[in-house]
């Protein structure tokens, strides 16, 4: 366990050089790509390809090369030149930044609110109640060293646990289409549940939330969309376009009906033609970004950056602020 732990993000590809770092698909010199290359999530349609769909990203298009399974393998990713832009929790976004990979983060993406929230869930007869009935337990989530251990480790040190109880709680992978039913057989204590999975582990009933990220922090913008510096310099109209265009289609989806919203994305997943179950959509409430347009405040960097130094997985001076992020390319956010 303390070696996943002292892994964390699982970022053993981060001996980045500057060959391979920041790579641009801009044509020549002066000349700005147009085509974006990105991945996707399986089943669920993003901010980028909403807002292609919506017409806000102008002339700039789209190349889907494939899905991602993580936040941190798409940034890293886009460290290493193999996608032109990605999104991770803000904490992956700083342990990449710490670790080299120069990378800024331009417009957040996802977040939590009453509606978009990842909780921790329990049986209705268990006897875990409190941070302290964690100790020895197991808690399932869909990827160690991103958000929802972070979440954790939060509740964790706020219910007044030491360093060396926190280590006696057992984060452990589990895909997030069996944490409810490990729940229920019991192979788990906890499981983390958002979305979906969360709602119908509901509707069916016998399950109760410890906590969750929004009791936790409040309202909050959780993720982030970034490029590695490099393509901000060769490609800045593009950025602006793209970030923009994001920001808008963040607008959108906040003041269109939910149904309308719904619907329309479940229309482009349909329409894409990639074999895929558009279930999940139909339980979509909320982006969860809490700020206009996706406007990236410090205190959303600077909390991870706080929480890594205490976990020992960074230092401080690792990172400046300045460097982490711009708001600069999102005209929404002026």
């Amino acid at each position: 366990m303390t070696t996943t732990r002292r892994n964390f993000l699982g970022l053993s590809l981060l001996c980045l050089t500057a060959a391979t770092v920041g790579c641009s698909t801009a044509s020549g010199a002066g000349a700005e790509t147009k085509t974006l290359r990105y991945q996707g999530w399986a089943g669920d349609v993003t901010l980028p390809e909403l807002a292609a769909e919506l017409g806000y990203l102008g002339d700039v298009k789209l190349e889907w090369v494939g899905n991602t399974i993580s936040g941190p393998q798409d940034i890293q990713s886009a460290a290493t030149g193999q996608v032109d832009f990605g999104g991770a929790f803000n904490g992956a976004v700083v342990k990449l930044k710490a670790a080299g990979a120069p990378i800024k983060s331009v417009i957040g993406y996802y977040g939590s609110d009453e509606n978009a929230y990842s909780g921790f869930y329990v049986l209705d007869d268990s006897p875990v109640r409190t941070a302290r009935d964690l100790l020895g337990k197991k808690v399932g989530m869909n990827t160690l060293g991103a958000h929802h251990e972070a979440m954790l480790g939060i509740y964790l040190k706020r219910a007044g646990l030491s360093q060396d109880e926190i280590k006696k709680v057992e984060p452990i992978v589990v895909p997030p289409v069996n944490i409810e039913q490990s729940v229920r057989q019991k192979q788990i204590e906890v499981g983390v549940l958002g979305g979906i999975l969360r709602d119908k582990a509901l509707e069916k009933g016998g399950v109760r939330k410890l906590f969750s990220d929004f009791d936790l922090l409040g309202p909050f913008t959780a993720g982030t969309y970034v490029f590695t510096e490099k393509f901000l310099r060769d490609n800045p109209g593009t950025v602006r376009t793209f970030t923009t265009g994001i920001a808008k289609a963040i607008e959108w989806s906040r003041t269109t009906p939910r149904e309308e919203v719904v619907t329309r994305k479940v229309e482009i997943l349909t329409r894409r033609g990639r074999n895929e179950d558009p279930a999940a959509l139909r339980y979509w409430k909320s982006t969860g970004v809490a700020q206009k347009g996706g406007k990236i405040l410090d205190q959303e960097l600077t909390i991870w950056v706080d929480w890594l130094a205490e976990r020992g997985e960074i230092t401080k001076d690792q990172v400046e602020l300045s460097d982490l992020y711009t708001n600069d390319f999102n005209e929404l956010a002026r």
